[in-house]
């Protein structure tokens, strides 16, 4: 199954760029084995609409454009479900067990994502109730897909 990232915003070179970049290439180089793909990340910038609701209209709309059908959609969101690590990997391997060729993890935008996506989604989750900044959540989003690669394995990685 391929996995692929949509962000709104742009990342900038810094370390928080590094460190993702190295968690999405630990899971690019660990994910075949367990028949999941990295096929990276696509950035849209921000919109500049004037209103919240459009701007997240905006910005879903663009997702939307660049979904193909039957993919699963799964989208990080503050309001979203706790996930453990295990039961994300779980998650995952369902959706691969299932026969998806593709799933995209969507990073929305400072208001959020737009609420159609939210009802295709088959997934909304949290990295918990805090707000993280978009760099932090592409640090973390590429080491839980790396660890959920280990899961799936069986490395002992995630026991550490």
């Amino acid at each position: 199954m391929k996995v692929s990232v949509h962000a709104v915003g742009r990342m900038k070179a810094g370390p928080e760029k590094q460190l993702a970049d190295r968690y999405f290439e630990r899971f690019a180089k660990s994910g075949p084995a367990v028949g999941l793909e990295f096929a990276g990340v696509a950035e849209i910038p921000e919109g500049r609409a004037q209103t919240a609701n459009e701007r997240r209209r905006d910005e879903g709309q663009k997702l939307q454009g660049q979904l193909q059908p039957g993919t699963a959609l799964i989208l990080l969101d503050e309001r979203g479900k706790n996930f453990s690590s295990e039961d994300f990997a779980g998650r995952i391997g369902q959706l691969r067990d299932g026969g998806r060729k593709a799933m995209v993890i969507a990073i929305g935008g400072a208001d959020g994502h737009d609420q159609p996506l939210r009802d295709q989604a088959e997934l909304v989750m949290s990295f918990g109730l805090l707000t993280w900044p978009h760099q932090l959540v592409r640090v973390m989003l590429g080491e839980q897909l790396y660890r959920a690669a280990t899961i799936l394995s069986g490395h002992p990685y995630h026991r550490s």
